[in-house]
């Protein structure tokens, strides 16, 4: 198949296994999980009664005042352990190398289908200017949340697209499922396809 050029410059000849796969709502969703899961920190920690800095002298006498208790570390008190305390994890979740390839091949056979993906010859800014940036995208009709793709993103771009917090910029190296999933329109530039081509055939 073939993705023409904006601007009528030409086709990209394409793949039909990457820009032409049947879409799996099942396995995008478990990989774009899977990635997400990857980032969280699981630094959360809490104290259980054992660990609670306090005495374990019993608080008062068995009998003669009201409720029985032991140790003031014990759950029911302020400022006691709790009961079934976190404590840090890692909350990654194995993905197949063949099962992630896939899922991006899904992913951008759907925006392909959508016709969300635009592709360019090239994607440069002049300067490190957000304005030059914003009129840019506005002549591409690039909707509200568009992800720029290039082979290699210069400094002008990332440092055009940083104050604009809708915008993401993305190389080839970096794309990754979330910010495909989150995207109104990718705007891609045709070595950048050809790169994903081969990361993905």
């Amino acid at each position: 198949m073939e993705l023409s050029i904006n601007g009528g410059k030409g086709a990209v000849s394409v793949s039909d296994a990457v820009f032409g796969r049947e879409f799996s709502e099942d396995l995008v969703h478990q990989v774009v999980v899977a990635y997400r899961n990857a980032g969280r920190a699981g630094t959360k920690a809490q104290k259980t009664r054992s660990e609670v800095n306090g005495t374990t002298k019993k608080s008062k006498k068995q009998k003669g005042g009201g409720a029985r208790h032991g140790a003031l570390t014990a759950p029911i008190f302020v400022g006691g352990g709790v009961t079934f305390a976190a404590k840090p994890r890692t909350f990654a979740q194995k993905v197949n190398r063949k099962m992630y390839r896939a899922a991006m091949s899904a992913i951008l056979s759907e925006l392909n289908r959508q016709g969300r993906i635009t592709v360019l010859d090239g994607f440069e800014v002049e300067a490190p200017k957000t304005a030059g940036l914003v009129s840019k995208l506005k002549e591409l009709g690039a909707g509200q949340r568009p992800l720029i793709v290039t082979e290699g993103a210069s400094d002008n771009l990332y440092l055009s697209a940083r104050n604009l917090p809708y915008v993401q910029v993305r190389d080839v190296q970096g794309l990754d499922p979330v910010s495909l999933v989150g995207a109104d329109t990718v705007l891609i530039t045709a070595d950048a396809v050809k790169k994903i081509e081969e990361w993905l055939a």
